[in-house]
């Protein structure tokens, strides 16, 4: 249905697409896309919307969406390499300018509100750690529930955030030199925006390379670096993966 509604010439998925159908392909103009069709998911419900919020800027551009088809087209960044490619300073360097160009203002809805999104990870995270076998230390569940509870009646400005921002995530184009592709939107302060950046093993891992991130970009955009730091805690241990616990870690004791 989707290549008749837009005439589409399609290659084969791309093969790192865990969240989406996502499918290179051609207009009958030559013109390069990408076809996405999201899994259901809570974090990437309203990506579409995303991405007609930011227009191009900073991120790949929408070109089409169709809520009936739960299918969007998106302009296709070439050659595509991945952030991550450059070292984690390069990496810095374009993050620093990029996500004050992400930061738009925004209202909650339909946007969830990142102090929603808080409540709802707090709401199962013990459970699900314990479903898990426990497979970290406990005081990160304690440490994550603190910060979920306390941080989301005290935020900053409200923007919209890319949750997902990680060094896989912001690729070579040519209309700009790089693009953030695959956002998963909220809409709450600037500080929650580094998490995703602090606890990208893509950029390096590390405990040195795994502060410097954090130093780097709370001094260089003006944020509060402990709040950065605790919504780094929170979202990582919420967002389970065993490669990020020691990441995690490493956050907690600093």
């Amino acid at each position: 249905m989707c290549v008749g509604r837009w005439n589409l010439s399609l290659g084969r998925p791309f093969p790192t697409a865990y969240t989406s159908l996502t499918i290179p392909g051609r207009r009958p103009d030559g013109t390069e896309v990408v076809l996405k069709i999201p899994f259901p998911g809570r974090e990437s419900e309203h990506e579409a919307l995303a991405l007609s919020h930011w227009d191009g800027d900073g991120a790949v551009k929408l070109l089409e969406d169709d809520r009936s088809l739960g299918a969007f087209l998106i302009e296709r960044c070439v050659p595509g390499t991945p952030l991550s490619n450059t070292g984690q300073d390069v990496a810095l360097d374009v993050l620093s300018s990029l996500l004050p160009r992400l930061w738009k203002p925004a209202t909650d809805p339909p946007f969830r509100s990142l102090a929603d999104e808080a409540s709802w990870w707090a709401s199962h995270l013990r459970e699900n750690w314990e479903g898990a076998g426990r497979p970290f230390d406990e005081r990160l569940v304690d440490a994550a529930l603190d910060v979920l509870g306390s941080l989301p009646g005290s935020q900053g400005e409200p923007v919209l955030l890319h949750q997902d921002l990680h060094g896989d995530n912001v690729l070579a184009a040519q209309r700009e030199p790089w693009l953030a592709i695959d956002p998963k939107p909220l809409v709450g302060e600037r500080e929650f925006g580094l998490a995703p950046v602090v606890r990208s093993f893509e950029l390096g891992v590390g405990r040195r390379e795994v502060r410097h991130r954090l130093d780097r970009l709370a001094s260089e955009l003006g944020l509060d670096r402990e709040r950065a730091r605790l919504w780094s805690v929170a979202q990582t241990v919420a967002w389970y993966s065993p490669w990020h616990i020691e990441i995690a870690t490493w956050l907690l004791d600093m």
